[in-house]
């Protein structure tokens, strides 16, 4: 008997028939033995252990009902390298940082006070600039699927985990797509709430960044979101994302996008999960999202950002990839930013009025397989200098813009063996509705096989 996934790992567990000591012991036996894909840059053998001591001591003490106020009791998680932890540095993927945080970022402690044990700190690249994990810190993390290949970024290290059983959830952050991109390459759930749904300290100028999990299934991921999710006061935007409202889940209408450059092989997969929202007696209609200069203006967004918190100093120690983004955006005039702005606008409005006839969207999450684990996209998009780092995911960063809750889940496998994912969108707010219909797009799919030694007990069992 294995533990796949939380539910799983819980219902062992009340049972008895493992202790949180045990189930954390392997789990940090497994990173140390079987992380070759460079998932994780710290690891909190100590504090995980002693936090594991404390639950096992509080489910003898009250059984069951352990899990009453503390549902994440025993489950061990991982934290994006962006995040900070108290017993862990975080460095951001970057040569300039390496805090030793005093305390949790909002998040991170929720997880704590559900009981999650946090196992450790997982790759990204610096300050999370790209859609892959290469960086100066740590090698590049490599996809649990074929290790020569990308796990996507900048929650790479998030997503191989939670496939390579180094951990049963992850907290991944989302900028652009890095909780889906990764997601849709490891063949696991991402989840980006709506924006404000769940706290962010200190959220970047931007306003596009989102916290959010990764887990094997979207029950596993719901529950996480639901732990981090609410208001806090480090966070001025948090509380923004609750909307949520009942609707008739019976006969929905979707808009399902195609986005140009989609491979044949993730058109073929994708198209099984279109033919599944039929089947449930959805409205699925194909639908075109327009908005002018929308790649430029994210490029601007974004390197205006960079720019402003980097110090002409500090270049010798940046990321090339990133340096040529903060260039950029030293380039740009609070006009052009101005420009860009109202970009992001016209997308908002755009995609509102799509949403008044639709009750969601659906596409491919990546409209490509993954490239080569050490580029930080495919060939045409690999030279930093041309800034068309993003350009390949075009279904990620435009719901960044616009602050809309996306889930992206494991549609199929290319012939060649390679996850691919299919994307919920809903309007701002429905988280619920999105998640809902992921679950029940989830039980009709056939399950990816995990890759090779996925089983976060194995070798106990």
């Amino acid at each position: 008997m294995t533990a796949r996934g939380i539910s799983h790992t819980k219902e062992l567990l009340s049972r008895g028939e493992l202790t949180v000591v045990e189930h954390v012991r392997s789990v940090l036996t497994a990173i140390r033995e079987r992380d070759v894909l460079d998932a994780y840059v710290a690891v909190a053998d100590d504090t995980a252990l002693e936090a594991a001591e404390r639950a096992d001591a509080r489910i003898r003490e009250r059984g069951r009902e352990a899990w009453w106020d503390m549902p994440l009791l025993g489950v061990t998680v991982s934290v994006k390298d962006l995040l900070q932890t108290r017993d862990l540095p975080t460095t951001r993927g970057s040569l300039l940082r390496n805090d030793r945080p005093r305390e949790d970022a909002p998040a991170v402690a929720r997880l704590r006070a559900a009981g999650a044990i946090v196992v450790g700190k997982t790759t990204t690249s610096e300050f999370g600039w790209s859609a892959s994990t290469v960086g100066r810190v740590a090698p590049p993390t490599r996809n649990p699927y074929d290790p020569r290949l990308t796990a996507g970024g900048s929650s790479g290290g998030a997503g191989a985990a939670v496939a390579a059983g180094l951990c049963e959830g992850a907290l991944g952050t989302d900028g652009s797509g890095s909780i889906r991109i990764p997601a849709a390459f490891c063949g696991v759930v991402g989840y980006k709430p709506s924006y404000g749904r769940v706290p962010y300290f200190r959220n970047g100028a931007d306003r596009l960044a989102h916290q959010g999990p990764l887990a094997r299934s979207v029950a596993d991921a719901a529950l996480l979101g639901q732990v981090v999710a609410g208001p806090h006061p480090t966070d001025p935007d948090s509380g923004l994302g609750s909307l949520d409202s009942p609707r008739d889940m019976r006969a929905l209408r979707v808009g399902w996008i195609e986005y140009e450059g989609t491979t044949p092989e993730i058109r073929r997969i994708t198209d099984q999960a279109r033919q599944v929202l039929l089947a449930e007696g959805h409205r699925v209609e194909d639908v075109e999202v327009r908005c002018n200069n929308l790649y430029p203006a994210v490029v601007d967004i974004l390197a205006a950002s960079e720019a402003a918190g980097t110090a002409p100093e500090d270049e010798e120690f940046i990321d090339g990839g990133r340096l040529e983004i903060v260039r950029h955006g030293r380039t740009l005039s609070g006009v052009d930013v101005i420009m860009a702005e109202e970009v992001r606008q016209n997308l908002r409005t755009t995609l509102r009025s799509v949403m008044d006839r639709y009750d969601m969207l659906a596409m491919a999450t990546v409209p490509i397989e993954p490239f080569d684990a050490d580029a930080i996209g495919p060939s045409w998009a690999a030279d930093p200098r041309d800034l068309m780092w993003l350009a390949w995911a075009p279904a990620s960063y435009p719901y960044n813009m616009t602050g809309q809750p996306a889930v992206s889940l494991p549609a199929g496998l290319t012939r060649a063996g390679l996850p691919a994912g299919v994307q919920l969108v809903g309007p701002v707010g429905a988280d619920d509705l999105v998640l809902t219909v992921a679950r029940r797009l989830e039980a009709a799919l056939a399950p990816l096989p995990h890759p090779a030694g996925a089983d976060l007990t194995s070798n106990l069992r």
